[in-house]
């Protein structure tokens, strides 16, 4: 029986060498395993909180620096014939020395290692040291000898194999970490363990269990896989290294995406002699449908239209983010309605935590090989730890039923194709080798069970334009960098992959990142966590004609954050009205790894923005939507949807001036547009009239001109605050039309939520907020500027 102990005491960091800044002097610093050099100094009181402020600026100096991480322990030799090192996650490039002798070499963070140790164990007291390269030497290094590439930052990413993201990104800080990212500890076995176990799962209840062994004898071995009632044992054969076990389990349940069934997992234990490994699996069949140049993923048979975010690290520093962590962010995203997350190739392979939760949560993971936006090179030894890299994680991820596409990689093939670098690479590598030759090699030997896609944007072959609308998949950022979010209208896409729209994050994110007084959209530390190129401009442009113009910071808050919610659920609503025509819309992004203006539903410190609501009434599984002069009544459920489809031209007082009523029947997964006619379509006072379109449950309304333009009166309401079990139950009844009401009780208390935003009432309705968390004051809940709406007075 195999042994495993961790060694994550009594580590200590120290600065061996540095370029730059000047830097306090650390030596001998206590350390935390797994974590990084930044959060040691920030335990250590040796650096400020770089998430806070500028001073992300003032620790330029770590990942210019070279850095000793150092340990003892005691070792007593056992019976066991092998003792390896594992090292699960070395971040980057490093030497690892056990008691004086070297043991290996790594470059690369996303590869786990395991180095022979047991002929360097003694009894009594060992030192293990690992010595970290500074990544910036090292990656300039290899890009001084492998010839520069271009990319989107001015920044070596593509010359380490490290998180893109870490060299900062249009969202993200610049924090280049070092250190053990991951676990490490020794592990002694005798005979045999298993070294990778590659469960392929079939829809039909047939399980693969592929198997690799490690031997230390070569003995006949005995093989054991068993899961949901049904064991089956296999002989490994003295001397082999591989086998296969296949077990059929009879009538399984099918594992679905969330909104399309359940979730059901079963325990598959694999034994070989003492060794034992156990997971979960799903049977289910995923399928990637191309047919007349349409990205429509294929679960158990049936199409699913997806509806889902990107993903990106969660914190810049990855041994921070806990299973409660993940948990509460996928479960953001599950009940904001998306049955999807795609992992974006700037990031890295995420935890098994990750996957179990997707797993259990009903979520599919679309998975990005982590190559993003640049130009890789395929020498110099990089094009064998891109395959080691691939193999380990294709192999892990097997076993997981949310896992339903790999993908090579984040807009290189655009940027090849339409950004200028075939001229600045000069005939040299771009990771082409990677996109179409070694990944999708490793993904047909080790999963076939799953689809590949060389990147994306991507429209189907190497020689068609990669960003093209109608093939494949597309990213839209035509919105947001130079046009209006009304732009949107012009797509016909058959599945976005990327698309979104800034907004700042919540309030007590922000405040609690910055230490301006005042607060300004334009102070020094509000600028700073602002990354996008000329973000803050594009966020007043992107106003347009929207919205009004923002009278100080509070204005600018609430009209920029409901900017935001507008725009991609514009998106949202055009390319799910296009279905089947259309059949995915990903949404950039989910979350944020700091405190910062961006794309994110979730900020920084895991708030839920204002775009969170509206994308959850976007994503609802039935929809209405204007669309032209139609009504697109959108069924995501297995139900036909009957029903009247009413629609009101109302003036704003909430008199009727024309209305029409249609029997709708919406198939199961199905889309019908109705037509209207001119009589309900045409505004007799366009500055003073609403449309409005009610079936069931489902609304949607249509101002005929933007708001600057309409003749709102200013807003009336009556509020009532009380108590219940849990927090706080706010009552506003309007008397007049109340235009995209929204509660913000983290400005009175950091830890107080609230359950509903941006909701417009018509005279007449009321609308019920729950507050919960934190001690909020319930008078302050209903005044200026915690409680806002666009007709507000002025």
């Amino acid at each position: 029986m195999s042994s495993y102990r961790p060694l994550h005491d009594g580590w200590t960091v120290t600065a061996v060498s540095s370029t730059g800044q000047l830097r306090p002097v650390v030596a001998g610093v206590p350390a935390t395993v797994p974590g990084c050099v930044h959060t040691d100094l920030l335990a250590a009181g040796l650096i400020e909180d770089p998430y806070l402020a500028d001073n992300e600026h003032r620790v330029a100096w770590i990942g210019r620096t070279a850095w000793a991480y150092e340990t003892t322990f005691m070792w007593e030799p056992g019976e066991h014939d092998r003792a390896d090192l594992v090292c699960a996650g070395l971040d980057t490039a490093a030497t690892v020395v056990l008691n004086g002798v070297e043991i290996g070499t790594t470059a690369n963070m996303h590869r786990s290692y395991r180095f022979p140790v047991r002929h360097l164990l003694r009894a009594g007291e060992n030192t293990l040291k690992i010595l970290f390269d500074p990544p910036y030497a090292y990656a300039e290094a290899r890009r001084a000898a492998l010839g520069d590439r271009p990319g989107a930052y001015a920044e070596p990413y593509q010359f380490i194999r490290k998180m893109a993201c870490n060299f900062g990104w249009d969202w993200g800080p610049t924090l280049v970490t070092a250190g053990i990212w991951r676990p490490i500890g020794i592990e002694t076995w005798s005979t045999a363990r298993l070294a990778e176990v590659r469960p392929l799962v079939h829809e039909d209840g047939r399980v693969e269990v592929h198997v690799t062994v490690e031997r230390a004898a070569e003995r006949p071995l005995t093989l054991m896989a068993s899961v949901g009632g049904v064991t089956e044992t296999v002989t490994v054969g003295a001397g082999r290294r591989r086998a296969v076990v296949t077990l059929t389990v009879p009538d399984p349940e099918l594992w679905w995406p969330r909104g399309y069934g359940e979730q059901p997992l079963y325990d598959l234990t694999v034994r070989l002699e003492d060794d034992e490994w156990t997971g979960r699996i799903g049977f289910r069949s995923v399928e990637l449908d191309r047919t007349d140049d349409a990205f429509t993923f294929v679960v158990n048979g049936t199409p699913v239209f997806v509806k889902g975010f990107n993903w990106i690290p969660d914190d810049c520093f990855p041994s921070r983010v806990t299973r409660d962590r993940l948990a509460e962010r996928l479960a953001q995203a599950a009940g904001a309605g998306a049955n999807c997350l795609r992992v974006w190739g700037g990031g890295r392979y995420e935890s098994e935590d990750f996957y179990d939760l997707a797993d259990e949560m009903g979520l599919l993971v679309w998975q990005d090989f982590p190559f993003a936006c640049a130009a890789y090179p395929e020498e110099g030894g990089l094009a064998e730890e891109v395959e080691a890299e691939a193999r380990e994680h294709v192999a892990r991820l097997a076993r997981h039923a949310s896992l339903a596409l790999w993908c090579g990689n984040n807009e290189n093939i655009e940027g090849h194709a339409d950004w200028g670098w075939r001229e600045t690479l000069d005939g040299r590598s771009w990771g082409a080798g990677f996109y179409y030759d070694v990944l999708p090699r490793v993904v047909a030997e080790l999963d076939p069970t799953r689809p590949y896609w060389p990147g994306s944007p991507y429209s189907g072959a190497p020689d068609l334009p990669p960003n093209d609308p109608s093939k494949g998949t597309v990213h839209i950022w035509t919105v947001w960098n130079t046009h209006d979010y009304s732009h949107y209208a012009t797509y016909t896409p058959r599945f976005v992959a990327e698309f979104g729209f800034q907004g700042p994050p919540t309030y007590a994110t922000l405040r609690a990142a910055v230490s301006d007084d005042p607060m300004t959209p334009s102070s020094p530390g509000v600028a700073h966590h602002q990354k996008a190129a000329d973000g803050a401009l594009k966020l007043l442009r992107g106003l347009g004609e929207h919205l009004p113009r923002p009278d100080g910071f509070d204005d600018w808050h609430y009209l920029t954050q409901l900017n935001q919610a507008r725009a991609v659920a514009f998106g949202v609503e055009r390319f799910r009205a296009l279905a089947p025509h259309c059949m995915g819309t990903i949404t950039w992004q989910l979350n944020d790894c700091w405190p910062v203006t961006s794309w994110a539903a979730v900020d920084g410190g895991g708030r839920r923005k204002p775009l969170w609501y509206a994308l959850r009434r976007a994503y609802a599984d039935r929809l209405l939507t204007f669309q032209g002069d139609a009504v697109a009544v959108v069924n995501d459920t297995d139900e036909p949807w009957r029903g009247e489809l009413a629609v009101d031209r109302l003036g704003l007082p909430g008199d009727i001036l024309a209305k029409e009523r249609f029997d709708v029947v919406v198939p199961a997964r199905g889309t019908v547009s109705v037509a209207l006619p001119e009589r309900v379509t045409r505004a007799g006072d366009p500055a003073g009239e609403v449309l409005v379109a009610t079936l069931g449950d489902a609304r949607a309304l249509r101002f005929p001109r933007e708001d600057p333009a309409m003749d709102y009166p200013p807003a009336e309401m009556d509020t009532d605050v009380e108590e219940f079990e849990g927090g706080l139950r706010v009552r506003v009844t309007a008397r007049t039309i109340v235009r995209e009401l929204a509660i913000f009780p983290d400005r009175l208390d950091p830890r107080a939520t609230v359950d509903d935003q941006l909701v417009t009432l018509l005279p007449g309705e009321t609308a019920v907020f729950h507050v919960t968390g934190g001690s909020p004051d319930p008078g302050a809940l209903v005044r200026h500027p915690v409680l806002r709406c666009v007709n507000e007075s002025r």
